[in-house]
């Protein structure tokens, strides 16, 4: 597989190639609307109604689940004081394969909008291989929640972290300056994955910035901070102030654990919403 590169998704309402799709949320005075919304197999977008002020975008895939050859690339613009929450219908399926898929997201985000990204987490079965390219461009004082995990994968069916690969890549910019730039790669032609990670079956990272998250990001990050590790604890977290945000990361033993948290660190996610997109999820 060649090194993954920003490559944005059309904007214009052009036909798109397969696994391309653009998205557009604008306000309107009242509320959030999405005001383009086309995606082409095997991408799905989704757009559910709500009690809030934000639109709502899940997004899916025909078949379940990204297979060899798979490319998604969505290309996502907020508007103007406009706010909007990406997520996924489930968790990220990667099927076997030996050419691997790949996904790209690249999203701006203008003055005053709100954007989070909160994504079901990426299992990858036995023998897949799974890079992803996520890109989030902050205008002036917008604001960021963004989340992105994987588990080890089918435990149930004895697969724990049997995957050939995992890459991950995060940036972003405010007004241009690199924020953050985080990259995880896991590869099993490099070490045993399974070995390397020991009893935990889960890793996620999330950023906070923006004036409003700003106040959860500084609580957060000094409650993480100050946070006692325990022996062999089941969940180990840490937290750095960037900007005037935050970067947390925790690992688990238990999926489960690891979404409460997750859950509880993006507690002021329903709040700028205006409504709870995990009330009726889980």
């Amino acid at each position: 597989m060649e090194t993954l590169e920003f490559v944005p998704a059309p904007v214009c309402d052009a036909s798109l190639s397969a696994g391309e799709g653009a998205l557009a949320v604008a306000h309107d005075g009242v509320r959030s609307v999405v005001t383009r919304a086309r995606a082409a197999s095997p991408l799905r977008l989704l757009m559910p109604k709500n009690d809030g002020s934000a639109a709502w975008v899940y997004t899916s895939t025909f078949g379940g689940g990204l297979v060899g050859g798979d490319c998604i690339d969505l290309d996502v613009a907020v508007g103007p004081r406009a706010a909007c929450f990406l997520s996924t219908q489930s968790s990220t399926k990667v099927y076997r394969s030996r050419s691997g898929a790949e996904s790209r997201v690249s999203a701006r985000v203008a003055s005053g909008g709100f954007l989070a990204m909160v994504p079901d987490p990426v299992v990858c079965f036995r023998a897949s291989r799974f890079r992803q390219l996520q890109r989030v461009d902050l205008v002036g004082d917008a604001s960021l929640v963004f989340v992105d995990w994987v588990t080890s994968g089918r435990r149930a069916a004895g697969e724990r972290w049997a995957f050939h690969e995992y890459t991950t890549c995060l940036q972003v910019r405010v007004d241009g300056r690199l924020l953050v730039h985080d990259a995880v790669t896991l590869q099993a032609a490099d070490i045993d994955v399974s070995e390397r990670m020991g009893r935990f079956e889960v890793l996620a990272l999330v950023v906070m910035a923006g004036p409003r998250v700003r106040q959860a990001a500084t609580a957060l990050a000094a409650q993480v901070g100050a946070a006692p590790l325990g022996r062999r604890a089941d969940r180990i977290t840490s937290a750095a102030v960037v900007g005037d945000g935050c970067v947390l990361r925790v690992v688990g033993v238990s999926v489960e654990d690891v979404a409460r948290t997750v859950r509880e660190w993006c507690a002021c996610v329903p709040r700028e919403l205006g409504d709870d997109p995990w009330s009726r999820k889980w």
